[in-house]
């Protein structure tokens, strides 16, 4: 089993950042993608961004390109989501998950609210 637990959400202007965290402990995550999802007040969760925890090799989703990074700590065992320039339209409850190698994404956090007022 994989835990997961997102911090570091919160209400910011719109074009101000904010940075995720995302504590991940259960099991050594080699071979495992970490993503990070959002879901919108009434609409389908979408895909943000996800990362490899060995290679560290990155995936944006279209809307998020350039403003949003994603990244991990070895040491802390903690993937992020740095997110710059932030527009009303990212409001969403923001997850962390992970997937073995090409399987699903079957461990999903509990979410953090994200607010941008405009």
């Amino acid at each position: 089993q994989v835990q997961l637990v997102e911090s570091g959400g919160g209400l910011v202007q719109a074009g101000g950042s904010l940075r995720l965290s995302c504590a991940c402990s259960g099991r050594t995550l080699s071979s495992y993608t970490m993503g990070w999802f959002r879901r919108a007040p009434g609409k389908e969760r979408e895909f943000v961004a996800s990362i490899t925890w060995t290679s560290g090799r990155a995936t944006y989703a279209d809307s998020v390109q350039g403003r949003f990074t994603i990244s991990r700590d070895y040491a802390k065992n903690t993937v992020y989501l740095q997110m710059n320039s932030l527009k009303p339209e990212d409001t969403a409850v923001y997850y962390c998950a992970a997937r073995y190698s090409n399987f699903n994404y079957n461990y999903w956090g509990m979410g953090t609210q994200v607010t941008v007022s405009s």
